[in-house]
């Protein structure tokens, strides 16, 4: 089985939409996806995925199946550094790297910072989900793996957000999220992808092959956008 997930495009997050530049994105996104057989599409309830979708649901005439825990991570946790409220990442490198705890999968969340919200209870949320969506195919989790009920080929997309999509290869593959939230980007429009490896009989790991890929933007003439990234030196504005 493979498993596609999908960041929105390029975001408009006042109105959770599309800048023109996102809609471009999606458009070249669905040029690639009309080709690859799909099962089924699933979607974020918000309106910057749903765009991203569209395109492609049009192109491969299908529908998507809008799933709540898809949605992205709320502004939950308070940033020591000025006590803002925000998502549970993008704090100062120079903050997060040095409590052990955020490097270990299983106590991440027991840390101070993340203990001024609720993000531990809406991670469990996402890894209910993605597990009750692959139980639906044949993969029932079994330890830190699945048992293949139903081995299968299918391939299904996942159309939604940077946070929630680093919370479920956090739940797939056995890492902190905060080493995903922290020390990943995934450019809008980036596929990542996992396939099961079913090395034995019955027993089956998602594995990731492919991480934030923008390939298809490049081969539609365009430059991925540089929503989610800072700036690589101090000298330089974030939009350089």
């Amino acid at each position: 089985m493979q498993i596609i997930i999908i960041r929105h495009g390029d975001p408009d997050y006042v109105n959770d939409t599309l800048t023109p530049k996102g809609m471009d994105e999606a458009i070249a996104l669905a040029k690639f996806l009309k080709n690859i057989r799909i099962e089924r599409f699933y979607c974020s309830p918000m309106g910057r995925a749903r765009d991203t979708a569209a395109p492609a649901l049009s192109a491969t005439g299908q529908r998507a199946q809008i799933l709540d825990w898809l949605h992205e991570f709320p502004e939950c946790v308070v940033d020591p550094d000025n006590g803002a409220v925000h998502v549970p990442w993008d704090f100062n490198p120079r903050l997060w790297t040095g409590i052990p705890e955020f490097y270990d999968k299983d106590k991440w969340h027991e840390t101070d910072i993340m203990k001024t919200g609720n993000a531990y209870e809406v991670y469990k949320t996402v890894c209910a989900g993605i597990d009750g969506l692959l139980e639906s195919y044949g993969y029932v989790r079994f330890g830190n793996c699945y048992r293949a009920m139903m081995p299968n080929r299918k391939t299904i997309v996942l159309v939604c957000h940077f946070g929630v999509m680093c919370a479920i290869l956090s739940h797939l593959l056995g890492i902190s999220p905060v080493l995903l939230w922290q020390g990943t980007i995934c450019p809008p429009t980036g596929i990542t992808r996992l396939t099961t490896e079913e090395r034995e009989e019955g027993i089956a790991y998602f594995r990731c092959n492919r991480y934030g890929d923008v390939s298809h933007l490049y081969l539609d003439g365009q430059r991925p956008s540089r929503a989610g990234r800072f700036r690589e030196t101090s000298l330089e504005s974030d939009l350089d």
